[in-house]
């Protein structure tokens, strides 16, 4: 019997919700219309931009769609199954409370959940509200290197330190930049801070523990550098955390580098796992070919990390296993709050720091 396919529409068909199915270095699917595609379970029925060229090129690649220029000639016109949200961190709030409310049977909303706290709560107020779910796109919850390290966790004993490093040419943060998003913390920080979190879950038990055990304590600066002409401007700073898990954690972001770095270094008493974009690195506990009587730790030959880690298909697939009944969301509404509330945490010391510094 042929399995029932589901319809879709997404709003927002820029970068990430289109374009970056053409980028030949990256692994594809690497957009939301992409992923839509390869899936035989979906249905893109349309599609929604603000921005004409983008419609027409868009309409292009999925001609069998519908394209609309705004959410509200897009709700009145079709009513789908999936609804994915890609658009810019400013209109987060708008447009999730209107997509929430043409009751949609689930809604993958891109990261970050909104601008803040207060637009997030909004957000959880109303999926709860209409009962309409909703799967957040960390996407390195879904990438099979991600979930072959949070497996290894389990094997590098107790967890000592952790740290978390994301390097960028874009600002870290800046006040004025609060209503568009479009600095480094929120953006990308997103990713940083709500994959380690995923990665600590793995040694919680139930969702009570979960709730306790990886709860973040507020973040004290050890590390800041400003803009040297925009004092309002933080280029770089690194920050402390404690959870009952791991009484070590540093997130350091910089916005000085001539680079793009993601990367994740966890030593536990047994081990250590060093992760992130174009690194997966296990190490264990051996006896030292250096020194008698004392063990080092060597890198392992396995696990074997796949050339594809299916990190935007599986986040697809996952959302049509859940509609089938199948699977629970792997990147919840609240997994998307936890993070942004971190986020906020961090937002509010450096405010401080800019505000003392005068």
């Amino acid at each position: 019997m042929e399995k029932k396919k589901y319809t879709a529409a997404l709003i927002g068909l820029g970068r990430i919700g289109f374009s970056l199915g053409f980028d030949k270095r990256r692994e594809q699917p690497a957009s939301h219309t992409m992923a839509l595609k390869d899936n035989k379970r979906i249905q893109i029925i349309a599609g929604c931009d603000t921005n004409a060229s983008r419609r027409e090129e868009w309409i292009q690649y999925v001609p069998r769609a519908s394209v609309y220029s705004n959410t509200a000639h897009l709700f009145a016109a079709c009513r789908p199954d999936i609804l994915i949200i890609a658009v810019n961190e400013s209109a987060h709030l708008e447009t999730t409370l209107e997509a929430i409310r043409s009751r949609p049977r689930l809604i993958i909303l891109e990261k970050p959940v909104a601008l803040n706290m207060n637009d997030g709560r909004q957000i959880a107020e109303d999926a709860e509200f209409h009962q309409i779910p909703i799967l957040v796109n960390h996407e390195r919850r879904f990438a099979q290197d991600y979930a072959i390290a949070r497996e290894y966790m389990k094997k590098i004993g107790t967890i000592q330190s952790i740290h978390a490093s994301l390097h960028s040419g874009l600002r870290v943060y800046s006040p004025k930049d609060e209503e568009s998003g479009t600095y480094s913390l929120l953006h990308d920080g997103t990713h940083l801070i709500d994959v380690v979190k995923y990665l600590l879950s793995v040694l919680v038990m139930d969702e009570e523990s979960e709730r306790n055990k990886l709860q973040f304590t507020m973040p004290i600066i050890t590390g800041m550098h400003l803009d040297k002409d925009d004092k309002t401007i933080v280029r770089y700073f690194a920050a402390h955390f404690r959870t009952q898990i791991c009484s070590d954690i540093t997130f350091s972001f910089s916005g000085n580098s001539h680079f793009f770095g993601f990367e994740i270094d966890i030593l536990g008493t047994e081990g250590r796992i060093r992760i992130g974009n174009g690194l997966a690195e296990f190490y264990t506990r051996h006896e030292s070919k250096l020194y008698s009587g004392f063990y080092s730790l060597e890198k392992e030959k396995t696990p074997k990390i796949p050339k594809k880690t299916g990190y935007f298909a599986n986040m697809i697939q996952n959302g049509v296993d859940y509609l089938d009944g199948k699977a629970p969301i792997k990147s919840t509404l609240k997994d998307g709050l936890d993070t942004l509330q971190v986020i906020d945490d961090l937002r509010l010391q450096l405010k401080n720091y800019l505000h003392d510094s005068r």
